[in-house]
């Protein structure tokens, strides 16, 4: 005779399985590539560049959009040589919604906007002038805002064109605050908002909203980023290594495909989107089970990862003879 207790404890999880089956929302889709119009900001270098060289290369139609004209060419002449594929280049800059409404209008009907621009000055709060911290947060938020409120009437528009995708390009310091960070995490985060509401608003037009956080990789920006944040952090990340910016476009390219939500580039982001769920929509009733399953377990790891970041930030700061910092 089997034991009751372990059938029961076989069968909580399927039950929870089955709940997890019928409430999950949205509904899972695909978005499918070939053929479609993909419009890419920040697709000059990078990630956006190597996203639209892989969306070229599995056949779709590919604009990107970024600043200055030069390097435009020179990622259009990159694409054309490796793949055989024309794509269309508009020089604007984000922050100046009537050149990205022009720019949107002659590109024409988009099927798949990638919102990739991003900008990065490291500093502690206090030592950041406030024009740095206007400039990322009108590059990072406010220019994403302004990208997608010119695309959208024409994406809403989409007539027979099947399921649309608006994916945001964000960071793992959108998932977790980070030192020097101050003021880049607060644009980032910014986007996690921005993509929960306008899914929940976009989601009866069929278009899809993904939210990428890749980690540090290796890109011109991250070279440049290495360059003026504190030491304190280049210490710490050195620890984590950096991906390739082809790698992260595959993986933010099927996150695309599979029109999820939360989509994350490596083990750390998948660890971090786990426990930064909350209320954030999940298609798959799987994903879902290890969110419930294992939250307990990633919240004390998530803790493990806070007590080594302060104590390293207060031995750090002894070391190097610093302000005082009290014991947190």
């Amino acid at each position: 005779m089997a034991d009751p207790n372990f059938s029961f404890l076989l069968l909580l999880p399927l039950a929870l399985l089955l709940l997890l089956y019928f409430i999950v929302r949205p509904r899972p889709t695909t978005i499918p590539i070939k053929n479609r119009h993909v419009f890419i900001t920040g697709g000059s270098s990078g990630i956006g560049l190597a996203l639209a060289h892989l969306a070229a290369s599995e056949g779709a139609k590919v604009s990107i959009l970024a600043l200055p004209f030069d390097k435009l060419e020179e990622a259009k002449k990159y694409i054309q040589l490796s793949t055989g594929i024309d794509v269309a280049v508009f020089a604007a800059d984000v922050r100046d919604y009537d050149a990205i409404s022009k720019a949107v209008e002659a590109a024409g009907p988009i099927d798949v906007l990638v919102v990739n621009q991003g900008v990065f000055v490291g500093g502690e709060l206090e030592k950041q002038g406030l024009d740095e911290v206007r400039f990322m947060v009108d590059v990072n938020l406010m220019g994403s805002f302004n990208v997608i409120k010119a695309a959208l009437p024409g994406m809403k528009n989409r007539k027979d064109r099947g399921p649309g995708s608006i994916a945001l390009m964000s960071s793992v310091a959108g998932q977790a605050g980070i030192y020097g960070y101050t003021a880049y995490s607060a644009s980032k985060f910014g986007l996690r908002g921005l993509a929960e509401a306008l899914q929940q608003e976009v989601i009866i037009d069929d278009i899809h909203v993904s939210l990428i956080f890749p980690s540090a990789t290796d890109t011109p920006g991250h070279i440049k980023e290495t360059k003026t944040r504190p030491q304190l952090i280049n210490t710490i990340m050195e620890t984590y290594g950096t991906m390739k910016a082809e790698a992260v476009a595959k993986k933010a390219l099927d996150g695309i495909k599979s029109a999820s939500f939360i989509v994350p580039c490596n083990f750390v982001g998948l660890l971090l989107s786990i426990a930064t769920a909350g209320l954030s929509p999940q298609r798959s009733f799987i994903m879902a089970f290890v969110e419930v399953a294992v939250a307990g377990i990633i919240r004390i790891i998530a803790l493990g990862f806070q007590w080594n970041w302060y104590t390293y930030i207060h031995k750090w700061h002894g070391q190097n003879k610093g302000p005082k910092v009290l014991a947190a």
